[in-house]
């Protein structure tokens, strides 16, 4: 099996997505509001999925020792720059999560949840307990579950899996999606957010990301098949958080109706 037969093999589950009903649900900003403090989740637990790249694939630790496959290991501390230390529209260095935030405090999202449950958090052997005993909905807690239950495999190929077919390559189609429906310059740091998420997702970090999986499988038939079935999951679970974003979206509807 190699990344083309992957690619058909998903690509029934990522029609799924770029069509997906929640995108012509975005029509006002409070649909917004309601997408960005579901979908704020995603972008947080994507910078795990990223440092636990990082810290598989390059050396986190000292006495410093030289990694055994730079190849790999460029690729991540390629994304890890400009995730984590990004410029914003104003020029400002931020990771891309806080400039998340911002832009949900620019359209009114309540960021007050997304930042009482990050302070709950210590250390990751209690993560996914402190995501089962939190107050989150039923869809945002199987899509974090998923995410921590793969770091916690400690296994390269599967980590990069979730982060490329689930996260990275899929990004560019539903984030041009949701730029459209919110309207040209409706919001400048969601818009900025977005488009620069487009422009490197598509132009560098999803390139790179299909360079990594190759690079972490080789000829390994056992890998390449886990990497298809964790590809698999992160999408399904991309779906289910999307429908339970535009269940919110339509009751929040029917109330205001």
């Amino acid at each position: 099996m190699k990344i083309e037969e992957i690619e058909i093999i998903l690509q029934p589950l990522r029609e799924k997505l770029r069509n997906h009903a929640l995108y012509a649900e975005l029509k006002s900003v409070s649909d917004i509001q309601i997408f960005m403090e579901s979908h704020v989740y995603a972008v947080w637990d994507f910078m795990s999925l990223l440092k636990a790249l990082q810290i598989n694939l390059t050396c986190t630790s000292l006495p410093w020792k030289p990694v055994i496959n730079t190849n790999t290991a460029r690729f991540i501390n390629e994304i890890v720059l400009e995730e984590e230390t990004d410029v914003n529209e104003l020029g400002v260095l931020k990771s891309h999560y806080e400039m998340y935030l911002d832009a949900m405090v620019e359209v009114g999202a309540d960021t007050t949840k997304i930042s009482e449950f990050l302070n709950s958090i210590d250390e990751l052997d209690s993560v996914l307990k402190t995501i089962q005993n939190s107050d989150l909905n039923a869809a945002v807690k199987s899509f974090l579950s998923f995410t921590f239950e793969m770091i916690n495999t400690q296994q390269p190929h599967k980590i990069a899996a979730a982060f490329t077919f689930g996260r990275e390559e899929l990004i560019p189609d539903m984030f041009l999606k949701i730029v459209e429906s919110a309207g040209k310059d409706a919001y400048p740091k969601l818009e900025y957010y977005l488009r620069r998420h487009i422009e490197l997702d598509g132009d560098e970090h999803g390139p790179l990301s299909i360079k990594m999986i190759k690079e972490l499988c080789g000829d390994d038939e056992v890998k390449w098949h886990e990497v298809l079935e964790c590809s698999e999951n992160a999408l399904q679970q991309r779906i289910n958080l999307w429908n339970h974003i535009v269940e919110a979206i339509q009751e929040r509807q029917q109330i205001t109706a």
